[in-house]
């Protein structure tokens, strides 16, 4: 009896198989590069209602983290300034540049247009609800701004710069000695490890920057928990 099938048919099965596991291997690969917080947060930058520049604030000005973002040391979150505060210094300082328009609305009784309403922020950094971060438990061990939010005081325009993800998380919890700083240098955007060990290195009994970092370890007592019970309560 003749075959029905030509015989390439034979391996059609096999080729079959064979594009369904590259298919199915290109869409995990895609997924676990483009749907991770990498891809999908690192960078993100969105336009404010006040254009404010971290780099003149802070970077030009000096102007100490902890003027606006006053509740840091003291709370699970850090806030965003309020009306208030930078209209400390701007009542009197640019008070017409068209750019601060949104802060006169709010603070300005005398200014075209005014109605009292806080400036509508855009948030760019947040983690999700089911995660617990308490910011001052961080900063008052050592774990600089910079750590987490990267060399923001040269921001023209605040961007996301680390991925802030479960992994990057523990990997800092697995080593936090990597990131620890001294507590007088936590808000020094330009501290620098080799010439503080260089500086104060004799005194403190410690060689090198990994010597210092673990030498703060074990004076702050820091011990991170790597359980899922540590942020997902």
């Amino acid at each position: 009896m003749a075959n029905i099938f030509p015989r390439w048919t034979n391996l059609l099965p096999l080729k079959i198989a064979v594009g369904a596991v590259t298919v199915a291997a290109g869409v995990a690969l895609a997924f676990t590069y483009y749907a991770t917080p990498k891809t999908l947060r690192v960078g993100y930058q969105p336009s404010q209602p006040i254009p404010f520049s971290h780099k003149i604030h802070v970077d030009q000005l000096g102007l100490d983290c902890r003027y606006c973002h006053s509740f840091v040391e003291v709370s699970g979150h850090s806030n965003v300034p309020t009306g208030n505060t930078c209209w400390n210094c701007h009542q009197h300082v640019q008070k017409d540049s068209p750019k601060l328009a949104p802060l006169h609305r709010e603070m300005d009784p005398n200014y075209p247009g005014y109605d009292g309403k806080p400036i509508e922020w855009v948030r760019i950094h947040k983690a999700p609800d089911y995660v617990y971060f308490n910011h001052s438990a961080h900063v008052n061990r050592g774990v600089s701004c910079q750590t987490c939010h990267g060399d923001i005081h040269k921001m023209e325009t605040v961007y996301q710069a680390e991925p802030h993800s479960m992994g990057w998380c523990l990997d800092c919890h697995r080593a936090p000695e990597k990131n620890l700083r001294p507590l007088e240098e936590v808000f020094n955007f330009y501290y620098d490890a080799e010439k503080y060990v260089a500086t104060h290195g004799k005194e403190l009994g410690v060689e090198t920057t990994k010597d210092l970092g673990l030498k703060l370890k074990e004076q702050f007592d820091v011990k991170p928990k790597t359980s899922c019970a540590t942020c997902h309560h």
